[in-house]
């Protein structure tokens, strides 16, 4: 049997599972299975079930099995157009104690999104690839706060090479080989465009939303002009937005817009766009900032589904070409800046501009090579490795 590593959701969800319903999200392949199989050790009784099984996609739609089992994983159950509510009706007549897990990648969070018939029955969450501090020490108890250096600044994690190189999915990333990581991004890149998508959404240019897939990694880190790329592609700007959208619903992409409030002259409308998979990405600071950005929007993500809490990622850019890489806001007031270099030494300008001018105090440089870590006495501004500043992430 192949060994489970611990993944950081683990506690919040078995906390979750006595009161409600869990959801899993995530991109695919980032270990949604695996999760549910270590929360299912900790029960005397369960069952896992998969809709893709034609066995157990019978015993699903019979809701065949024991009364005694303490926990039910349903696996891609999204699948059915009537999921919801078969899930509603098995968890509002389950024997007492019973808990349920249900896993999906795209779908699962789409149908969420309309007309929720479950609302009040679960909680969801958003499994992220491995992150530097999961990698190193993934039983670290983690609580969202609004001062990192309180956190663990102390703390060296070990990895970053391999994580640059791997990415953070768990195959490639714990295999460690490199023709491991190309056969399963083609693997991976075949099935999100052909599988995920295709079962998704009714597409006619497969062949062209594959196109934009191919040329993503390559503008990673810059703001997307919808017109150069729909030229490029030969459609309409429109279509290109609304591929982009279907390519971030289905985990390939997630979209970094710009923050503007309280800023004159900043740019409003061209979003960035980096890849979940950050070792797509060819060129080694493009890449870094996508690690970076990864590691932000996991952070993100945990606070609103641990804690409720709204924290989210943007980036920084006005008319005078000005630029920091990202922003996070907590309660939807700016609270963290940090701009990614390879190594420590560029202008601080654009970042002490920009923190000035919304009043932050959180403003950091974060930079590849080891062992940086000082505070510009006249900014504020503190460069710090990045082994040093995932590690106070989650």
């Amino acid at each position: 049997m192949k060994p489970l590593y611990p993944r950081y959701l683990s506690a919040p969800v078995m906390e979750d599972l006595e009161e409600k319903m869990v959801f899993i999200g995530g991109p695919r392949q980032v270990g949604k299975t695996t999760l549910a199989e270590m929360i299912a050790a900790r029960f005397d009784r369960f069952l896992y079930l998969n809709w893709d099984n034609r066995t157990h996609r019978r015993n699903i739609m019979d809701e065949k099995w024991s009364p005694d089992v303490d926990l039910l994983i349903f696996d891609e159950i999204h699948k059915y157009t009537k999921w919801k509510s078969l899930i509603k009706g098995i968890y509002d007549t389950r024997s007492h104690g019973q808990k349920i897990v249900v896993t999906g990648s795209a779908k699962l969070n789409l149908f969420r999104r309309g007309g929720d018939s479950l609302l009040g029955r679960y909680r969801y969450y958003r499994l992220h690839p491995f992150s530097l501090r999961e990698r190193n020490e993934p039983d670290l108890p983690f609580t969202p706060h609004l001062k990192l250096p309180e956190l663990c600044f102390d703390s060296v994690g070990r990895n970053l090479n391999a994580l640059m190189t791997f990415g953070g999915f768990p195959e490639p990333l714990l295999k460690g080989k490199e023709r491991t990581l190309k056969r399963w991004q083609t693997e991976r890149f075949e099935r999100v465009f052909r599988e995920d998508i295709r079962d998704t959404e009714i597409i006619r240019s497969l062949s062209q939303i594959e196109m934009l897939g191919y040329l993503l990694p390559r503008r990673v880190g810059a703001p997307l002009s919808m017109n150069a790329i729909a030229s490029e592609i030969e459609v309409s700007p429109k279509t290109i937005s609304n591929w982009l959208e279907l390519l971030s619903r289905n985990y390939y992409t997630f979209r970094v817009p710009p923050y503007y409030k309280r800023l004159n002259r900043a740019l409003k409308k061209e979003s960035k766009y980096y890849l979940w998979d950050w070792s797509e990405v060819p060129g080694k600071g493009e890449r870094f900032e996508n690690l970076v950005g990864v590691h932000l929007l996991k952070f993100c993500h945990y606070c609103q589904d641990t804690c409720g809490v709204s924290a989210e990622l943007f980036y920084l850019r006005d008319l005078d070409k000005r630029e920091v890489d990202f922003l996070v806001t907590w309660e939807h007031k700016p609270w963290l800046i940090v701009e990614c270099k390879l190594k420590p030494g560029d202008s601080l300008t654009p970042t002490n501009f920009f923190s000035d001018r919304l009043g932050i105090s959180e403003r950091y440089v974060v930079t590849c090579e080891e062992d940086v870590d000082h505070r510009d006495r006249r900014t504020g501004i503190r460069s710090i490795s990045a082994n040093r500043f995932l590690m106070a992430l989650i």
